[in-house]
């Protein structure tokens, strides 16, 4: 029997969730924080609360697509000691935790410095089923895709609202793991009104292929979760989720903050807005 690859497990995820009639919840919290070992605990508790996976960031230090928040999120990861090698080290701790599909966040140049297919490798030894480059273009993404695939790993592309149609049909042509579609522009960050953005750009991406979308930027409640729902395979959460760790007092807090927050994600998801 062939081997489970990190694309399947995404796939299997989609799948899932697609036959309970819901999308995917995915929330974002950056390797390392509060600390190394409590960020198991959180990754937990989100898992416990209804997440069906996760994305891993990785911390960097010119987080060009971050806002404030997740910036200083970063900022303490990273003077914490917390290097790529050590959020792999995370990931795999998260995946056995959890047994939860796990997307790595990161940019290009971490990559780069690594090598391509090394970088690839070492996230598939590290039991991750993805990898999320925030700063790759399609039209530079065919080696990653290529270490992707030998790696069995999922990679996804990005398109926004300001996508043009050439562009989009780039990035659906290489056929990725998912399209990571930006309900905003600009960078991560809580929004007070769900994105008007989803319905158009959704109709866009089904109009030429059956890939699954993922919302994410600016989603930050459960109504903004559930109305990007409507249209989309999947949300993911990002902001929302660090602020509360980096404003609890504990990782008692925290933990609990995260729980009480992902359940309520994930219920919303459970019962979509009615169509138009």
């Amino acid at each position: 029997m062939a081997e489970t690859t990190g694309r399947d497990r995404l796939a299997g995820m989609f799948a899932a969730a697609h036959a309970e009639g819901r999308a995917v919840l995915l929330p974002y919290l950056t390797a390392g924080i509060p600390t190394f070992d409590d960020s198991v605990r959180l990754f937990r508790a989100m898992a416990d609360a209804g997440a069906d996976g996760f994305e891993v960031g990785i911390p960097y230090a010119d987080p060009l697509m971050d806002g404030p928040v997740i910036m200083r999120a970063g900022e303490l990861a990273l003077e914490a000691g917390v290097t790529v090698d050590r959020a792999l080290e995370l990931v795999k701790q998260v995946v056995a935790a959890t047994s939860k599909p796990t997307l790595v966040m990161t940019y290009v140049n971490p990559v780069l410095r690594r090598g391509i297919d090394t970088f690839f490798r070492q996230v598939r030894d590290a039991d991750a089923s993805g990898v999320i480059i925030a700063d790759l273009p399609a039209d530079e993404a065919g080696p990653f895709l290529a270490a992707a695939e030998s790696s069995g790993l999922g990679l996804a592309l990005f398109v926004a609202p300001t996508t043009d149609d050439g562009r989009l049909a780039t990035v659906l042509e290489k056929k990725p793991a998912f399209v990571y579609a930006i309900a905003e522009v600009g960078v991560t960050g809580e929004r007070d009104e769900a994105s008007s953005n989803t319905e158009h750009l959704a109709r866009r991406i089904r109009s030429r292929s059956d890939l699954p979308i993922v919302f994410g930027v600016g989603i930050s409640t459960a109504h903004h979760a559930r109305s990007a729902a409507r249209h989309g395979d999947g949300v993911i959460v990002g902001t929302a989720i660090v602020r509360r760790v980096l404003e609890a007092a504990s990782v008692d807090e925290a933990a609990a903050a995260l729980a009480s927050f992902v359940e309520e994600l994930a219920a919303a998801l459970r019962s979509p807005l009615p169509p138009d």
